[in-house]
């Protein structure tokens, strides 16, 4: 029987999920000390075989059901968990979901939470900013997992290097090929971070550095970059494709009347300009340094310029 300790990953197979699955089975001092045991919804699927394949335990876990949970968290000492607020955009559900999971944890008597978590918008800006919900209820879920006493820390996402491919779009004003179209000024900066190629750089640090991270959260972004500096790494990257890329600033109602245009209900367009919106005057992480989160890594995070030249939408 093995000794190793049960590290338990929801969202196997997604993009956060299956980013820490990689970098675990990819360290040999990672994987020495730690068995894999992934949560999906169904794991006869072909993407939860593939990880069975690989040493991976895929079970089943509702996070709607505390009793689900139980079964798939018995025995864990870490857990990698994490909640989608855009699957139902329910900042109540997401909450409870949370709750759920910490309360199991706490029971299951796991030593180490690593949550995925969000700043407080509506705190950090003193109000102004209400509406951010998938922000906001990931830090009451936070502030929820420290208050029951559940050891933890927690990993925060910077801005996904992926949403500038629904963003960064052919222009309507030749000669630039390229624009990128936000309600901010050009100077915005923005901690930009590869979900996909780095999530687990640094939750592995931070399950192999538990003593170093509990009770305290790390930052998970490469560099600040500002939207100003956008268009620039990717006309450097992309040559001729990238020639003349622009960064613009839009008004609030074009921003929304581009989301609501596309199906988007108005409350959820009005939470993402106020997500884009309040990044200049508060910081995406209340304007904290990245330094220490970084000193945390084994690995370099993803730069912009090297994210773009691997996009399959960008290549040449």
């Amino acid at each position: 029987m093995s000794n190793k300790k049960i590290f338990v990953v929801f969202g196997a197979t997604g993009t956060q999920g299956g980013s820490v699955i990689d970098s675990v089975l990819s360290d040999p001092a990672a994987a020495r000390e730690f068995s894999l045991r992934g949560i999906t919804r169904d794991p006869s699927k072909p993407n939860a075989q593939a990880l069975t394949a690989r040493g991976v335990e895929c079970v089943t876990g509702d996070i709607n059901d505390k009793a689900s949970l139980s079964r798939a968290l018995e025995g864990a000492h870490s857990v990698y968990a994490m909640t989608n607020y855009w699957e139902k955009m329910d900042a109540q559900l997401e909450l409870q979901q949370g709750k759920n999971i910490a309360d199991v944890c706490k029971d299951v008597g796991v030593q180490h939470l690593i949550w995925s978590g969000l700043i407080d918008v509506t705190k950090l800006s003193d109000g102004e900013f209400p509406n951010v919900y998938h922000f906001d209820s990931k830090a009451h879920i936070e502030s929820y997992i420290r208050s029951i006493g559940v050891p933890s820390s927690t990993f925060m996402p910077g801005f996904y290097m992926s949403n500038l491919e629904t963003m960064m779009n052919p222009s309507p004003d030749p000669p630039h090929a390229y624009t990128l179209a936000l309600p901010m000024p050009p100077s915005t900066p923005i901690p930009f971070f590869d979900a996909a190629g780095d999530t687990g750089k640094f939750v592995k640090a931070m399950l192999m550095k538990r003593d170093k991270v509990l009770g305290k959260n790390v930052l998970a972004a490469t560099d600040y970059y500002t939207v100003a500096d956008v268009p620039k790494i990717f006309e450097q990257v992309k040559k001729e494709l990238g020639k003349g890329a622009q960064f613009k600033t839009i008004d609030k109602e074009t921003y929304k009347g581009f989301l609501t245009g596309a199906g988007m209900p108005e409350f959820a367009a009005q939470e993402l300009y106020e997500n884009m919106a309040f990044m200049d005057g508060f910081g995406y992480f209340g304007k904290q340094s990245l330094d220490w989160s970084h000193s945390l890594l084994d690995e370099k995070p993803t730069t912009l310029a090297e994210y773009f030249a691997k996009v399959p939408k960008w290549k040449e």
